[in-house]
């Protein structure tokens, strides 16, 4: 029988810092969203451009972007540009549409 689980380490937050490459830009670091915030973006109807703006702003550590940033970056990028580091962060999240379907 295992010895059980600490508290502390329970309580403790546990992210990894992932690498994702922007082909031609280069590469930022993003980590999974906690269960807080996975809640509070999937507990509120928006439009996808204002998701993509939340999400990428609350889990990209490196650079750091708040989501008037994104949304900058939204409007100054090509339309595919974005979606590599989304679904990293999703996937990373356990969020995205395989995860759902792997847990079947």
């Amino acid at each position: 029988m295992s010895a059980p689980l600490d508290k502390a380490a329970l309580l403790a937050r546990r992210f990894g810092v992932h690498d994702v490459e922007i082909e031609g830009v280069g590469v930022v670091q993003v980590r999974p969203l906690s269960r807080a915030e996975a809640l509070a973006i999937q507990g509120v109807e928006m439009a996808p451009a204002e998701m993509e703006r939340r999400l990428l702003a609350a889990a990209m550590v490196a650079p750091k972007l708040t989501e008037d940033e994104v949304g900058v970056w939204q409007e100054n990028s090509p339309a595919g540009e974005l979606d590599p580091v989304g679904e990293a962060i999703l996937r990373l999240s356990g969020m995205s549409k395989d995860a759902a379907k792997s847990d079947v």
